[in-house]
């Protein structure tokens, strides 16, 4: 990934917590004593140093990404374990939904497939303690998936290009004989069968994501830009279904329906391979980390806010171009110690190389890269109470 110029990393303090919320017991013989470890010397004098994780308790309140909820599950049960005594609460109610219930004061942090735009950004100085608001960091990647419903296929792959997939979900191709698909298709036989295309009915980053993919490598095609909700603002037609889950099961049902979701909650059906620098590409995990490698972090709002600009036109035909950046959005500053230490354990399991793969066995995640975890954990180290 190109990053700006890399700045002293302010960490240490944040490296104790990670081995108390990664770590083993208290009886694994083998496990150094963080205790023995310098407190850091970037941190203010007057600011604790961060609670071991067994050490916890309390509640910690999250909602939003549905994308995030095979993740999350990981991720609470390999939390639980090391801080028995804290609760994480994740309500899968969509990015959108998450976003808004975060900026309202419901919860703790957001999950969100989109970063905060400005006006929320700006809304978020209302509702974290101080002034400073909140930020965006990226700690899932997952292929965002083209899963179709074609049992006449028989178990061939579909080949869609950006064009066509624009075309299809713009409601300009419309019969999955068309020439355009067969072209993408030589010797497949197509079935003269109406193209039920589905989408979010809510308000959702896999939108945003998706379509602006269609926006980046076909806008000859796709001319709404990225959209969050369908129905506003994009063509209109074809079904809307609520959440991921009511995607999948939507395309599972109609014969000739097709749609888009995180990849790890797909399950049986089959996926489109994607049209990539003259080739098709088949989603995996390792495909889709890739992307993030060619994106850039946007910058903008202070030096600890993470919001990334994926590119979509890879020039790669090993790199699958639709991959979701989700997002934990969390605030810069909180009213009490207790949220600060529950936030900050957390989002350090998280970006963890345990948080990580756990997320990658529940979910099928492509795992962020050591120099992402190290910038997360400035990020994090930052996080204090407001004074």
């Amino acid at each position: 990934m190109r990053f700006h110029t890399k700045r002293a990393l302010a960490i240490t303090a944040v490296a104790s917590l990670l081995f108390a919320a990664c770590g083993g017991d208290d009886d694994t013989a083998d496990a150094p004593a963080p205790a023995d470890e310098p407190a850091s010397t970037d941190a203010p004098a007057d600011e604790p140093a961060p609670a071991p994780a067994a050490e916890l308790s309390g509640t910690l309140i999250g909602a939003g990404a549905s994308s995030q909820a095979a993740a999350m599950q990981g991720w609470q049960a390999g939390f639980q374990a090391a801080a028995p005594g804290v609760t994480v609460e994740y309500d899968p109610i969509g990015s959108g939904g998450g976003r808004k219930q975060f900026l309202g004061g419901g919860s703790d942090f957001a999950g969100s497939d989109a970063a905060l735009k400005d006006e929320e950004w700006e809304s978020s100085k209302e509702v974290c303690a101080g002034d400073l608001g909140a930020i965006n960091l990226p700690h899932y990647i997952s292929p965002i998936a083209v899963p179709y419903n074609l049992p006449s296929l028989d178990g061939t792959t579909l080949n869609l290009s950006p064009e066509v997939i624009a075309g299809i979900f713009a409601n300009e191709i419309t019969n999955w004989s068309d020439a355009a698909i067969a072209a993408d298709n030589p010797g497949v036989d197509l079935p003269d069968l109406a193209i039920n295309p589905v989408h979010r009915a809510d308000e959702s980053g896999t939108t945003e994501n998706f379509t602006d993919y269609m926006a980046q490598a076909a806008p000859d095609v796709w001319t709404y830009g990225a959209i969050e909700a369908w129905d506003a603002d994009g063509p209109g037609g074809g079904e809307g279904a609520p959440q991921t889950s009511g995607v999948v099961a939507a395309v599972a049902a109609g014969e000739g329906s097709i749609g888009y979701a995180d990849a790890s909650q797909i399950g049986d059906l089959p996926a489109a391979a994607v049209g990539v620098a003259g080739s098709f590409v088949e989603f995996s995990p390792e495909a889709a980390g890739r992307i993030v490698d060619a994106s850039e972090r946007t910058g903008g709002r202070n030096d600890y806010d993470f919001a990334i600009e994926v590119n979509r036109t890879p020039d790669s035909a090993d790199t699958y171009p639709i991959a979701l950046v989700s997002y934990h959005i969390v605030c810069l500053e909180y009213a009490d110690q207790e949220t600060v230490d529950l936030v900050k354990a957390f989002m350090t399991y998280v970006s963890s190389d345990e948080g990580q793969a756990a997320s990658a066995a529940s979910a099928g995640s492509a795992p962020i890269s050591p120099e992402v975890q190290a910038e997360i954990a400035e990020s994090i180290a930052a996080i204090s109470v407001a004074g």
